[in-house]
């Protein structure tokens, strides 16, 4: 109710998703590689962590109200659903990115080993893909109440954090186990025992009830082909890659894990929104397995962290020139302006 009729939902949705953004590039400056918390615990300011706190509090609030915004000022459009799924989608792994910084990566004593960040960003970002493929065969994005406790969890970790110190995460909670350790539990409970459970049972009971979107397996299982095949490759870089690029550029691989993924879910929620059939294989797995089997095989030897650096800044920028183009071409079919509730003069 106190946001103007003026203001666009669309508006109200990059905005929190820019604070977002400005965020995990502040924790990034005093934190690149993940270890200031283990081992210079003073090194990021307590403001840093109660900046945090509030950034992430009004992305959260503003996701949660773009879409009663846009029908409450009756400017509800394709447009507008896809642009806060699509920033959704991005957002996801830059949350997970940005929480590593409070609890460290593993340096002996405590922290977390940069392989368990990959797993668990892998486990949230496979979370977020089931929802947008139950969608596409349902017709129904059912999200968990998973999300919102998430978003608790992290406003109340910054605001712990920002408290009294980042020494929180390194004492034993309980019974000698670790705050993180009890995060690890609950992420993969709620994941493997309520998430997952939960779409393939609103799927079948979408079936039972024929209101499925697709009739045939092949064509619902479709969705899933491009991101399975992308983290299975970056699976195989981690693993095999001869110089440890996981541990000696965890910021950079996970950023580009991160990004990737938005993508090829974009492609699906496009998909989703205009009942068209999503392609087989994304054309990012097909330069990327060129430079998976590059590094696996020696090829790239001691050039691997700039390849890595190299490709990251192509895919990113690759993503967010697709996210402008598609953009611009639904707000000209549209007839409308991404940021404004003013509609566009007819040519």
């Amino acid at each position: 109710q106190i946001v103007p009729l003026w203001i666009a939902p669309n508006l109200l949705t990059f905005s929190g998703f820019v604070m977002i953004l400005v965020n995990y590039f502040l924790i990034s400056f005093y934190d690149w590689d993940y270890t200031a918390s283990g081992t210079s615990p003073g090194l990021v300011p307590t403001w840093v962590w109660l900046f945090s706190a509030f950034t992430t509090f009004c992305a959260y609030a503003l996701d949660s109200i773009d879409g009663k915004h846009a029908r409450r000022t009756q400017s509800s459009t394709p447009l507008g659903e896809l642009f806060d799924h699509g920033l959704d989608s991005w957002a996801t792994s830059i949350f997970v990115l940005s929480f590593f910084s409070v609890c460290s990566r593993d340096n002996g004593k405590t922290g977390v080993s940069v392989y368990t960040m990959y797993i668990y960003l892998s486990i949230v970002l496979f979370n977020f893909m089931c929802s947008h493929w139950e969608k596409y065969n349902t017709g129904v994005l059912f999200l968990p109440w998973g999300y919102d406790l998430s978003q608790v969890v992290l406003i109340a970790a910054y605001l712990l954090t920002g408290a009294v110190g980042v020494e929180v995460w390194q004492k034993p909670l309980l019974f000698g186990y670790y705050i993180t350790d009890a995060l690890v539990i609950l992420l993969i409970g709620f994941s493997l025992f309520l998430s997952f459970p939960q779409t393939l049972y609103n799927i079948h009971r979408a079936h039972l009830k024929k209101t499925l979107k697709n009739d045939s397996l092949y064509e619902g299982l479709l969705p899933l082909v491009s991101p399975l095949l992308l983290f299975i490759l970056l699976t195989v870089w981690v693993v095999l890659s001869p110089g440890n690029i996981l541990a000696k550029q965890p910021r950079l691989f996970l950023w580009m894990v991160g990004v990737a993924f938005s993508n090829v879910i974009c492609k699906v929620i496009i998909c989703q929104m205009s009942s068209t059939r999503p392609e087989l294989f994304h054309w990012f797995l097909f330069p990327l397995a060129l430079v998976v089997y590059a590094a696996i095989s020696g090829l790239l030897g001691w050039t691997e962290e700039a390849v890595l650096a190299v490709f990251t800044t192509l895919v990113t920028a690759a993503h967010v020139h697709y996210g402008v183009c598609v953009g611009r071409q639904l707000s000209e079919h549209l007839n409308i302006y991404i940021f404004s509730l003013k509609k566009r003069v007819q040519e």
